[in-house]
């Protein structure tokens, strides 16, 4: 009697486990996905440590969705016909050739600015599609709005926006995970606690085309969209010790505030039981590694957010309007944040009156901000509400110190650094005090009375004169570059 009773109860639990719902990768739910748990120590609430294999989606539920093809089709039209604000380019191929595309809005693009640039991506993981049809939604909303709508207005006269519908498109046209190579991209990354992937031989073409892209333009922030549930990730990702919990980076309330911003512009993601505000670290999720999120942080200088933006991976078509309408507030919000707040400004040297490229410490946060080649003008993405210790440095200059009070709206600080203290500098420096007490009188007795008094005398009201020059043209010079919606401070 007791064996058939246990065999029963194997056989109810057996159902049991079978009519489970499956668990998507990314958290929530999926109407086709089936994982398995290799790990239960890192086994969070849905996503995946490991890739696993998994059931496609049937070619009914991709219908409706725009084919790779059809995805280029319409980024090439949308360029032909917002062609005063855009431009389309490629940063790479797919395992299997097909090109990366790129979209830029811009009032001016493919020029360089002093101005943030953000980045948005797409199908990272080729069975995530509907962050590909968000992003060519937001582009033509944008080209749509921008002449009559001040935050569109804003975006494209004050941000460089980057749009990547798809990262993953050889992924896409099998309707799997990973790439062309079963390569999950999102753990191909170099990894800051594990030497994975150190050889960039060995790493994908899709890859390196990131990594490459981060060289050559200068991002402030960006997003990736993901599907499987509905919340804002932010840094880090992962643990040294490959235990689940929460594992704060140094810009912590920075990316707080910044998923807050995707968050509770969402129609409904704040509302979140499963996690609170609707945002979360990754690592208090569950940890991963060789993820692209915390890499930009590390090593592209770029405040990444890994956006979970629907509970199903692969919805039916029919429902990406309303995917759309309950996310394109938090999209657009996410990059008017790069203007709305913030420190922001350039780094001027005394001695030339010319940009300086530098660095930029905020006291208390181990963390680097670097000052544009070129423009030298730096953007610090900082949580408001607090009064923040901002430090401008460059080889050769001393460096310079100020505090701010980070309100609601950006701040605008610029820094003039002054050469290090040489014998020639030393002699500059003297000269440009543009004031007189520091020269005695004995040594301004002994000119006046030599031969050449009158030439001497002429000489320094020349020198005077054009460090008095010098100083209005670095003043002007700041004064056109700074925004009048912002506070400006200038050390």
């Amino acid at each position: 009697m007791r064996k058939l009773r246990f065999v029963f109860n194997l056989l109810i639990l057996t159902a049991i486990c079978i009519l489970l719902p499956p668990i998507a990768a990314r958290g929530g739910h999926s109407d086709y996905i089936q994982l398995g748990d290799r790990n239960s120590s890192f086994h969070g609430t849905g996503r995946s440590l490991f890739s696993q294999e998994e059931r496609r989606p049937s070619l009914e539920l991709a219908r409706g969705y725009m084919t790779n093809d059809g995805l280029e089709k319409a980024m090439k039209d949308f360029t032909k016909r917002c062609s005063k604000i855009s431009r389309l380019y490629s940063i790479g191929k797919s395992v299997n050739g097909f090109p990366l595309w790129v979209i830029e809005i811009s009032d001016r693009p493919g020029e360089i600015e002093a101005e943030p640039a953000f980045k948005y991506i797409g199908n990272v993981h080729g069975d995530e599609p509907v962050g590909r049809e968000l992003l060519l939604r937001l582009a033509n909303w944008i080209c749509d709005n921008y002449e009559k709508d001040p935050l569109a207005q804003m975006i494209v006269e004050n941000v460089h926006l980057h749009i990547m519908p798809s990262l993953n498109p050889d992924g896409f046209s099998v309707r799997k995970r990973n790439n062309a190579n079963n390569v999950d991209l999102n753990r191909d990354f170099p990894d800051q606690f594990f030497p994975i992937n150190e050889d960039l031989s060995l790493r994908q073409p899709e890859t390196r085309a990131i990594m490459t892209w981060l060289r050559d333009i200068r991002f402030t922030a960006s997003a990736t969209l993901h599907g499987g549930a509905l919340v804002a990730n932010f840094p880090w990702d992962g643990t040294e010790d490959k235990r689940k919990y929460y594992y704060a980076c140094p810009d912590d309330e920075t990316f707080r505030f910044l998923a807050r911003i995707y968050s509770k512009s969402h129609r409904n993601m704040s509302l979140s039981n499963e996690f609170q505000e609707g945002i979360t670290n990754g690592a208090g999720w569950y940890p991963i590694y060789g993820g692209m999120q915390d890499w930009n942080y590390i090593h592209g200088g770029c405040f990444e957010l890994t956006l979970e933006i629907s509970d199903n991976k692969w919805p039916k078509a029919s429902e990406l309007p309303t995917i759309w309408e309950y996310n394109r507030m938090s999209m657009l919000n996410l990059v008017a944040s790069l203007v709305k707040t913030g420190v922001h400004g350039r780094i001027f040297s005394l001695d030339q009156g010319k940009p300086l490229p530098g660095l930029v410490v905020i006291k208390g946060i181990n963390y680097t901000v670097k000052a544009h080649q070129a423009y030298a003008d730096y953007h610090r993405l900082l949580a408001p509400g607090q009064k923040y210790e901002v430090t401008a440095s460059s080889p050769g200059y001393k460096p310079k110190t100020t505090s701010v009070w980070l309100g609601e709206n950006a701040v605008t600080a610029d820094f003039i650094l002054i050469p290090e203290a040489s014998a020639r500098g030393n002699l500059l420096r003297s000269i440009c005090d543009c004031s007189y007490k520091n020269y005695n009188q004995p040594l301004l007795t002994h000119l006046f009375t030599e031969t050449n008094n009158v030439i001497t005398f002429m000489l320094i009201v020349v020198v005077a004169f054009l460090c008095f020059l010098l100083q209005r043209r670095v003043r002007f010079n700041l004064w056109k570059q700074r925004q009048s919606s912002r506070r400006s401070v200038t050390v």
